[in-house]
């Protein structure tokens, strides 16, 4: 294994292999499993066209990402992005929103795993199952980067071969017009029980930010190119396979869900697939499909503890996050940042404590706010070193994002929209956006302690 030449301490332990399933497993996360049966319930079959327009964003978002990660391939990802385009500022506030991102998806992650586990074990501790579920990933985590490949490649397998089953059982009874749940599969579904906008047009608007949810996790990737080995010819085939997989993963599946059963069929406390295998009357298949909805869960704490201690510790390197978030062991893991992002699962349990019902949705609605800000960021850059190369002060890689910068900027106004709408919709997103002040009133004083600190020439947490 080869240590980084950059200097960051890693090694180039991921393979093409494991960094295709990083980028499908980013794609495919607890959002579609577990989320998109609550959303079918409120937007009814027109929910395939948030998917839609979100999924469409999320490829540019990707093809920024790729341009960049051309240009300058890095574990600091798009921390490191916005240092070189927008300025240390936008630094400092991309990489403790995307941690923001990750601590409160992490969160909603634990949430799903103990409702999963509770329909098999209604009894036992729920946070007794978030804890067991923390300390698994967390160890796999502080072990090596290899083993957290290695188990992101099966992780995501599962879930490929989950939704693939799925798409092929679903084929089928639609064709077949088969007769299951008291309904019959088949495309009337779409417009029946109250037509294809049942609930109106706006509360399908109302739906993209839980749809940007789960869509969150794609630009892992970008944070896995410094540990890649060939990350220029491994990094553009992994990004260029995104745009098929939102197609085919997450608007085929939420079209064939519409399709097999009716949308009220479906509701927020399980998995929509679940619910499908359950009406088949198969409960082996619906208790394997349990499991791997399970499995998406623990492929999400495993990947936001990753991502997560990589992001801390490009920032501690620079002054901007904790000391111990800056250290690393002799595998080659920054145990730091991964130990205080832990740390802050640990105290998510709390949340649910309190607010079971809506701990879920609270959670994925704030962690909402971080992926927005993360896309913006990649977004921005991605036309900053557009117009750097315009003026002939760096040069582009040949794998560029297409139709920029219009397409940089329409996606801007699209991220700018959903945020806009967050408070007309639900009670849990009017929280997240009401959160808002807070967050940017935390960074302006994290980067003026900064500035204080680095005048004084004090570690940050001294």
């Amino acid at each position: 294994m080869k240590t980084d030449e950059g200097g960051e301490g890693y090694v180039h332990a991921l393979g093409n292999r494991q960094v295709q399933m990083i980028a499908i497993g980013g794609a495919i996360g607890v959002g579609l499993f577990l989320g998109a049966g609550g959303r079918l319930h409120a937007a009814g079959p027109a929910l395939v066209l948030s998917y839609a327009a979100a999924g469409l964003a999320a490829f540019f978002v990707m093809r920024a990402l790729g341009e960049l990660v051309l240009y300058k391939p890095t574990s600091g990802s798009f921390v490191e992005y916005a240092g070189d385009f927008l300025g240390p500022w936008a630094a400092f506030a991309s990489g403790w929103m995307y941690w923001v991102n990750w601590a409160f998806t992490g969160i909603a992650e634990l949430t799903a795993i103990s409702t999963y586990v509770g329909m098999w074990a209604p009894h036992f501790p729920r946070w007794v199952t978030a804890l067991i579920a923390l300390a698994s990933v967390l160890v796999v985590n502080l072990l090596s980067v290899r083993l957290f490949g290695e188990l992101e490649f099966w992780f995501a397998m599962l879930k490929v071969l989950a939704i693939c089953a799925f798409l092929v059982v679903a084929l089928a009874l639609v064709a077949f017009g088969t007769s299951l749940g008291g309904s019959t599969a088949g495309l009337g579904n779409l417009v029946a029980h109250g037509g294809f906008f049942p609930n109106g047009f706006p509360v399908v608007l109302m739906s993209m930010q839980s749809v940007i949810f789960a869509y969150s996790a794609i630009e892992l990737v970008g944070i896995a190119a410094g540990e890649t080995k060939n990350p220029r010819q491994v990094i553009p085939r992994a990004i260029n396979g995104v745009i098929w997989r939102i197609a085919i993963f997450y608007v085929g599946s939420v079209l064939l869900l519409a399709m097999v059963l009716p949308w009220t069929a479906y509701g927020p406390g399980q998995s929509p697939f679940v619910t499908v295998f359950a009406a088949l009357g198969a409960p082996w298949a619906a208790d394997v499909m349990n499991l791997i909805v399970i499995t998406a869960a623990m492929s999400s704490c495993n990947s936001g503890l990753y991502s997560t201690g990589r992001i801390l510790r490009a920032m501690a390197v620079k002054g901007e996050a904790p000391a111990f978030a800056g250290k690393i062991g002799s595998r080659h893991v920054p145990y730091g940042g991964i130990l205080i992002t832990a740390g802050v699962f640990v105290a998510g349990v709390v949340l649910y404590y309190f607010v079971p019902e809506r701990a879920f949705n609270i959670a994925t609605a704030v962690a909402s706010l971080g992926v927005v800000t993360t896309w913006g960021t990649l977004l921005m850059c991605q036309i900053r070193l557009r117009e750097a190369a315009d003026k002939g002060l760096l040069v582009r890689p040949s794998f560029r994002m297409p139709g920029a910068p219009y397409t940089g900027w329409g996606s801007l106004a699209f991220l700018g929209l959903v945020v806009f709408l967050m408070p007309f919709a639900d009670d849990d997103q009017r929280v997240a956006f009401f959160c808002i002040p807070l967050l940017v009133a935390g960074i302006v004083a994290g980067w003026r302690i900064v500035g204080s600190r680095r005048s004084t020439g004090t570690p940050l947490d001294q």
